[in-house]
This record gives structure tokens, sequence and C-alpha cells, in this order.
């Protein structure tokens, strides 16, 4: 079987690969696909071959997936502000190039990693399912991985869509070494009552999934999941955790919520007319992050998938704090 992986030098895709390295290694073809290769992430097995190229190039795409039995569409754009056409250009014409590539090859499984930032909103979310009515887009990064699913639901391949909430763990350069940096920089201030629950997604249990979405057959296929540990977990504590594991100094600065939105809108106002679109310090997305509530229900995972989550948030983030002051040592 051969399986090619976009995005596989990011930190989902490189520990998809370390998973498909340990498993039928000899029944297994892993084509790796990325713009260029990161010396962190690379895995070294028998049965990995790693192909330098960009996606947004009809032709590359076609050439490296000639051949597959199954797609992993993990390569994306991913950020809460920027010019559109840079995301239209990754998120969603490389997704149709994908999809093209896929149809033209009789690909059997495209696996498609989506965002729950498609269902964000500026207040506490709980209990999300897949078939809630989808809000306006609060970027332009959920805007086009929306447009992108649509991509994938209307093309003739068969398909899984996975939407999984906030990755964690051995590899993470995003999620928490933000928050250090915004910490480390002096840029983070306490909001709101500090209650907040949200999901985090050891990145070992998304891998999980998609290798149960590689195999699923039946209803589970064509469908929409959402992929987290399905227990939100209060987000402040967790954080004073991180920062006293790594010896950094307790975040005692508050700001009210409505004075940091404002803050926000007016960065956000900065960074489209005045910045090129460059990602401000604080966004309103940002902000809801840090001070709303936000979980999905992973029901339907469980029973079409046999989705069940096996590495507690806990463990992931003592997997990056690991990682972390190794890294940075």
């Amino acid at each position: 079987m051969k399986i090619v992986i976009t995005g596989a030098t990011g930190f989902l895709g490189s520990r998809l690969l370390e998973k498909l390295a340990s498993n039928d290694a000899d029944a297994i073809e892993v084509v790796g696909l990325g713009r260029t290769l990161k010396s962190h992430s690379i895995v070294k097995a028998s049965n990995i071959i790693y192909q330098l190229g960009d996606l947004e190039e009809p032709s590359f795409a076609h050439d490296a997936i000639s051949g597959a039995e199954v797609v992993v569409h993990a390569a994306a754009l991913s950020a809460q502000m920027g010019p559109l056409g840079a995301f239209e250009r990754a998120n969603v014409k490389v997704t149709e190039h994908v999809v093209d590539a896929c149809e033209a090859h009789g690909v059997k499984r495209l696996i498609f990693i989506s965002s729950p930032s498609v269902y964000f909103q500026m207040k506490d979310q709980l209990n999300i399912s897949e078939s809630d009515p989808l809000p306006p887009a609060v970027n332009v990064y959920a805007k086009t991985k929306r447009e992108a699913e649509c991509l994938v639901i209307a093309s003739d391949v068969p398909h899984v869509i996975i939407r999984p909430r906030a990755l964690i763990g051995r590899g993470d350069t995003v999620i928490l070494p933000r928050i250090i940096r915004a910490h480390a920089a002096g840029r983070l201030r306490r909001m709101g009552l500090e209650q907040n629950r949200v999901d985090l997604t050891p990145v070992s249990n998304v891998v999980d999934a998609i290798v149960l979405a590689m195999r699923v057959n039946g209803e589970g296929l064509n469908q929409i999941y959402n992929i987290s540990n399905g227990r939100p977990e209060r987000l402040w504590p967790l954080l004073d955790r991180v920062f006293s594991e790594l010896s950094l100094e307790a975040v005692t600065r508050r700001i009210p919520i409505p004075v940091a939105v404002a803050v926000a809108r007016l960065m956000e106002w900065h960074a489209i007319w005045l910045n090129g679109r460059k990602e401000p310090v604080l966004t309103v997305y940002g902000i809801g992050t840090l001070t709303k509530d936000f979980g999905m229900d992973i029901s339907k995972a469980k029973e079409l998938l046999g989705y069940e989550p096996s590495q507690t948030v806990a463990d992931a983030i003592d997997e990056f704090l690991n990682w972390y002051k190794i890294e940075s040592a």
C-alpha cells in the first residue's frame, strides 16, 4: 500500500509518519510531501521517502499522488491573520489540486485534516456537534478551511474529514510555544474568571484517529469527525503548570476582557489597513481561545471510527515539556 502525506514535515505529519513507520513497515510505502525538510521532524525508516515540492503546482500533486491508495492531506497555512490570497492558495487551491489528483489516479481514500476553528464564536461553546450550523468564519483561516472541506465533500473520492482541536505533545511548535513566547515577551495577561474549559488534544490521539480513518468503511466513510479527548479542561491551571515547570514567573498582570477586545480590534484594524495584514500580537480570536469555553462532542468518532483517546492531556503536556526543555537548552 502506498500512502501519501502532505505537510509531512509539520507537527502532525511527522508524528503520523512515525506511527506508520512502526506499523506494518514491510506492507506500507509512505511518501511524505513538503516544501522543505526540517531536521527536527525527519523520520528515518526504510519504508519512508520524502518528496519536496510545491503543491500549488498541479503537476507536483499529480506526480506525487500517482499510485497511492490513501492520501492524508495535512498541509495548510495556519495563522489568525494574513493576506487572503496566501490562504486561498495554500488552503483552497492546494486542496483542489490534491482532490483532482486523487480523482485522476483513483485514490481509494482521502483523509482531510480540517479545523474546529470553523465552529468558533466569541462565546462559551461546549458539546459542539459536527451537525451544528456553522457561524460566519471568525478569520480567513477558518473561511478557507471550510471552503477546502466543501471541495473534498463535492469530490468523487471516498473521504474522511477530521477536525482535531489544539494539538499538543512532543514536537509542538505552535500551541504551547506560542503562549510561552508571549509570556516571555511580557505580553500575556490573565483575563476573565479563569474558569473556562477547553479541549486540548494529544497529537498521538489524532494520529490514532487518522489510522482508524484509513481503515473505516461503510457508514463511517464520507463523514466529518470531531477529534479531541472529549473532556474539556480548565485552561489557566494547565498554563500555570507549564510556566512553573519551565521556571518562568507566574503571570500576575490582568486586563479586563472588554478592554482586551477593544485593543485587539484596534490592532487588527492596523494590521489590515497599515501593516500588510501581518498578524498582530493580540487578536479577538486569541482572546476567545484564552477566555471562553470550547469543547466538542466526539461521540460520532467513537461510534463510527472506533476512536478512543489513549493519551491524557497531562501526559501529553509532560511529553511536550521534556522535549521542549531539550530543544530550547
